[in-house]
């Protein structure tokens, strides 16, 4: 490889690490936003639908965070440190 695909490589693998890493962020503020307004002394409850129908309303931090159907690895891992 010359010179120049090296540099063109190394541009484009910086610039997907920045997308990666902007994805990160977005999943963890999602996951923080669902549970930052249950929090406190006026914290709201949350109504969760499951993937069945069933309902369940709780203000509940964990409660919340167990109950989500999360896709993203960030996300994911975030949920799971939770229930740790």
């Amino acid at each position: 490889m010359d010179k120049a695909a090296t540099l063109q490589s190394k541009g484009m693998d910086s610039e997907k690490s920045k997308d990666v890493r902007s994805t990160n962020i977005t999943a963890a503020r999602a996951v923080a936003d669902v549970v930052r307004t249950s929090l406190g002394p006026r914290g709201m409850d949350k109504m969760i639908q499951d993937s069945r129908g069933k309902v369940a309303i709780t203000n509940d931090g964990a409660t919340i965070l167990g109950k989500l159907e999360v896709i993203h690895p960030t996300a994911k891992m975030l949920v799971e440190i939770s229930k740790a």
